[in-house]
């Protein structure tokens, strides 16, 4: 009787465990991407031309699966994290690593899943078990060792940091902000709206779009669609599926499994030969990442079941 009630269960924490593995490896194709991109575009005008694509995918979905508009009890947190992830993240990001190199973005990218969980706590009630935070203390390890062995020795400038940092508050409150919006509206909904909120909100640098893409290679314009098809519109809506099963704590640590990916990604398609520091720090975000999602017995099946079945506010169901 209990393993026919904890079926379901289970079958919805595989599905999340996946979606969250497709978000994982497309944010990190992005990094990629952007290096390609970021070349031929200015940061505005990449981040604008990405949410339009990824806008126009979402949208079309949308038609075809009859998806409305989200309730107005929704649009809060859609906007907020339209704002703030969607437009002012991308922008931030963009600008950041045209100053600093990728190593160091990384780094300081990566306190984001730590503000997710401490904000998550605070505003959502989200529980900071043991094994939560000796996941995170582990990964920011790796992802400390992976940002100082790709550095570049030194030649960060200060506003390429600080845009770095505000990028990962955005990316935490954002987050944060989205969580409440998924137990009233459905994945699909709550990020094709929240791309349409940061693409209006870039709307003012489609001047620097529409010039820049007239001089740009056609392989950088091809890296700025791949970034709005999939980096934005599938790999935003399989987080937050997975995000609307579990808490904005485990979502973040997921996260750190990015560096890792992204090390193994330049080395197969850059051919940058990682070092044996940074192979070691990947390894590390990974194991991290694994202890941070794992459950122990009873009390593990207690927090599934609360996860799925509790609101991220109030009487509300999560996402």
């Amino acid at each position: 009787m209990m393993n026919t009630a904890r079926h379901p269960e289970r079958r919805t924490e595989l599905l999340a465990a996946g979606a969250a593995c497709v978000t994982v490896v497309l944010w990190a194709s992005a990094f990629v991407s952007i290096r390609s991109a970021g070349a031929a575009y200015s940061p505005g005008a990449l981040a604008l031309g990405r949410l339009l694509a990824g806008a126009l995918t979402l949208g079309l979905i949308c038609l075809v699966r009859r998806e409305g508009v989200p309730p107005r009890s929704a649009w809060r947190g859609i906007a907020v994290s339209g704002v703030l992830w969607f437009g002012f993240y991308m922008v931030a990001l963009n600008w950041g690593e045209q100053e600093v190199d990728a190593g160091t973005a990384a780094l300081v990218v990566n306190i984001g899943p730590l503000l997710i969980a401490l904000l998550g706590a605070r505003f959502l009630g989200d529980r900071l078990p043991p094994r939560l935070l000796a996941g995170m203390a582990v990964s920011f390890a790796g992802a400390v060792t992976v940002g100082l062995s790709m550095s570049g020795g030194g030649g960060s400038s200060l506003l390429g940091v600080v845009l770095c940092l505000l990028a990962a508050v955005a990316y935490a409150g954002g987050v944060v902000a989205q969580k409440p919006a998924l137990g009233r509206a459905s994945a699909l909904q709550v990020t094709t709206f929240g791309c349409l909120v940061g693409a209006v909100m870039c709307l003012p640098f489609a001047g620097q779009l529409v010039a820049d893409a007239s001089e740009a290679p056609v392989t950088a314009t091809l890296n700025m669609v791949y970034l709005g098809v999939f980096p934005t519109a599938l790999a935003f809506t399989t987080w937050a599926y997975a995000l609307a099963r579990t808490t904005a704590g485990r979502m973040g640590a997921t996260t750190y499994a990015v560096p890792s990916l992204v090390v193994l990604m330049s080395w197969l398609a850059l051919g940058e030969v990682p070092g044996v520091l940074t192979l070691a720090g990947g390894a590390l975000c990974l194991a991290g990442v694994a202890v941070s999602r794992s459950r122990t017995g009873a009390a593990g099946r207690g927090t599934a079941r609360e996860t799925s079945e509790s609101p991220p506010e109030g009487a509300e169901t999560p996402r």
